[in-house]
């Protein structure tokens, strides 16, 4: 019985062993860090037509104190209360997209993202945000807005910094103004200046979106 126990202990040792070895070679495989070049660029994404435009959008800013606002304050830091700036405060925002500046305008989509007072002596507003067009030539595309925003210059440039669908790899500016002010509702122009694929595989589109066609009006 001794050298059965024996035997069965050795057979239980050698299992984990084994078990042990298997486990550590699949964490080599998941630890793999494979980099591949990609050739052609961008023609192998839009092939070939990658295309500069521009065009002009207004978003509808309804402030914190308005009764249907689509603006949250959801973080500060420490000082933020007797910052001169705001300096800490983080806003979330869901913004209605239009194709001219009055609220009734053209529906195309949202503004969604976060605004962060990054500056102890100035305001000035380190933004993340998205362009989701739900209407127009970029149905259910996205455009990624990121910068500094120092809100008192009478207009300010941002970075356009990709996207999604015909978005892919945009690099581009957007110029941002005030296009007016009314109680707890500010207009915003924004004008913006993007690199976009003229055509896109049908494999890569949302089953909701439209495509694009050169000449298209956003209004």
């Amino acid at each position: 019985m001794a050298k059965l126990a024996s035997i069965g202990l050795m057979l239980t040792i050698s299992c984990l062993l084994a078990f042990t070895l298997n486990m550590s070679v699949d964490a080599r495989k998941q630890e793999d860090f494979v980099v591949k070049e990609v050739t052609g660029f961008p023609d192998s994404f839009c092939r070939g037509k990658e295309k500069f435009i521009n065009f002009r959008v207004f978003v509808q800013d309804l402030s914190v104190n308005h009764p249907n606002t689509t603006t949250y304050d959801v973080a500060q830091a420490s000082i933020t209360a007797t910052s001169k700036t705001g300096f800490g405060k983080v806003r979330v925002i869901d913004d209605l997209v239009t194709a001219g500046p009055a609220a009734n305008s053209k529906a195309l989509g949202r503004l969604q993202g976060l605004l962060t007072r990054a500056d102890l002596n100035t305001i000035g507003i380190a933004v993340n945000l998205n362009f989701y067009f739900s209407a127009g030539p970029f149905a259910g595309y996205t455009l990624s807005i990121l910068g500094r925003n120092e809100i008192a210059l009478a207009q300010r440039e941002l970075t356009v910094a990709g996207g999604t669908g015909v978005f892919r790899f945009a690099r581009g500016y957007a110029i941002q103004k005030t296009n007016s002010t009314i109680t707890n509702v500010s207009v915003l122009d924004y004008n913006i200046y993007t690199t976009y694929c003229a055509t896109i595989n049908e494999s890569t589109r949302s089953p909701r979106t439209t495509h694009y066609r050169s000449g298209r009006s956003l209004s």
